[in-house]
């Protein structure tokens, strides 16, 4: 079958590998020059696999309100006249039951764990370069409060295979000691020694070279779709300035674009933009960069050194973090960039160079639900691999996975209904609440 992907990024370009594994014979189109040059280019870098619980979580109303009365708050929400933000924000609180929310986590979970292991499936089958290593992530509190909550969820977690442990301050410090800068401040923390690194752009353009090596792919670049034509029998081709792309399938995988795509089909996703900034900073011998992956909880930061420092070379440091909901605007807020850079800095005053940060925003296309929408869209012959939210790098081989074998009518190693556009209904709690 000919399958045409609309989207070079990190879900595009792993369900294009996935396709191409089962012969199919594959087109990618994208608007931009390369590949993973939108929500993909310059993320957190984190590989991220047990913790992918929805951001919709019980109580998260409380806090986002004093998070947006916080002029450098990590969630900033600027009222507007746009019908789909409210109608996302009330799916959004809906979905932070305690019920939906340990669902979520569950179903989650099930899918990182898939990801993480079509990764290592491709990484054996490709020569994949994109600074990938193990190196196990920490996930620091500034509060005892907060430490107590994140030891519910890792009990929670560990119901459902994930490998944790809670560690006070001072074991935290013993693990990474670039953390002595804020060591008063700190209450512990959890750590997770599976944790990956790597670089979602290059894990981009690895994936375009992999695909080059196999054949059965052709990669367009500078091909904007600008609608899908629609017969009888459903999406007979994509539409683009250079002329019209048809094929047996055609996937909807370019992130919060898909929008515009999909409205005149009659086709609502529930995505909203949550824009995102990240700073890439350069490290050199003498620098002192942290060597496990951070997400400081009271900021909402993380941290990932993609590249050590060696002879003749600089490493790479990706600090990112921040979510606001102001509409599709890519444009880099120079405050929010402060406010990021003062909050890393303080935390990791050695680690890099920062007088040179190449700073760096993005829309990451979410769900209320913090789950992907993966399977058919109702619509003959389109399928949908969208909603990956804040979590791209780390669910990206998963989905391609699932959703290449539901176009090939297998059934994926997972179940596939809770990732629908249309999901099952997580029915209300009637009994005693689970720890969470």
């Amino acid at each position: 079958m000919k399958v045409c992907v609309l989207g070079a990024g990190l879900a595009g370009l792993a369900l294009a590998w996935h396709l191409v594994r089962d012969g199919h014979e594959v087109v990618v189109l994208d608007r931009e020059a390369g590949p993973g040059l939108g929500a993909s280019r310059a993320n957190g870098g984190q590989l991220s696999y047990s913790y992918v619980a929805p951001l919709a979580a019980p109580g998260v109303a409380r806090k986002g309100v004093s998070w947006v009365l916080d002029a450098d708050g990590p969630l900033r929400l600027r009222p507007q006249m746009d019908p789909r933000l409210w109608r996302w924000l009330m799916l959004f609180l809906r979905a932070s039951r305690q019920e939906v929310f340990e669902a979520g986590v569950r179903e989650m979970l099930a899918l990182a764990y898939l990801s993480r292991d079509a990764l290592t499936e491709m990484m054996a089958r490709d020569a994949l370069d994109f600074s990938w290593r193990r190196n196990g992530k920490l996930v620091v509190f500034r509060s005892d409060e907060e430490l107590r909550a994140a030891a519910g969820l890792v009990a929670f977690q560990s119901r459902h295979g994930a490998e944790q442990r809670v560690l006070d301050a001072r074991e935290c410090l013993a693990l990474e000691p670039a953390l002595a800068g804020v060591a008063p401040y700190l209450a512990g923390g959890i750590h997770t020694p599976g944790e990956e690194v790597g670089d979602a752009h290059g894990f981009c353009l690895a994936l375009r070279d992999a695909l080059a090596r196999h054949g059965g792919a052709s990669l367009m670049f500078d091909r904007p779709v600008t609608a899908l034509r629609t017969g009888p029998g459903g999406v007979e081709a994509a539409v683009t300035p250079g002329g019209a792309v048809e094929a047996d399938h055609f996937v909807l995988a370019s992130g919060i674009g898909a929008l515009a795509l999909a409205a005149p089909l009659g086709l609502e996703l529930p995505l909203y933009p949550l824009k995102g900034y990240s700073l890439t900073l350069p490290t050199r011998a003498g620098d002192r960069p942290p060597e496990v992956s951070i997400t400081d909880a009271h900021h909402k930061v993380v941290y990932a050194l993609l590249d050590r420092a060696a002879a003749g070379a600089e490493g790479r440091l990706r600090v990112a973090g921040m979510v606001d909901l102001v509409g599709f605007a890519t444009d880099i807020v120079e405050r929010r960039i402060a406010t990021l850079t003062r909050q890393a800095r303080e935390t990791f005053p050695d680690a890099a160079d920062w007088s040179r940060a190449t700073p760096w925003s993005g829309l990451r296309p979410a769900t209320p639900d913090w789950k992907p929408i993966l399977g058919g869209s109702g619509i003959g012959r389109l399928w949908l691999n969208l909603g990956h939210g804040g979590l791209g790098f780390t669910i990206a081989c998963g989905t391609g996975r699932i959703l290449a074998d539901l176009i090939a009518g297998r059934a994926p190693p997972i179940p596939a209904e809770p990732y629908a556009l249309h999901r099952p209904p997580v029915p209300r709690r009637t009994g005693p609440r689970a720890a969470a």
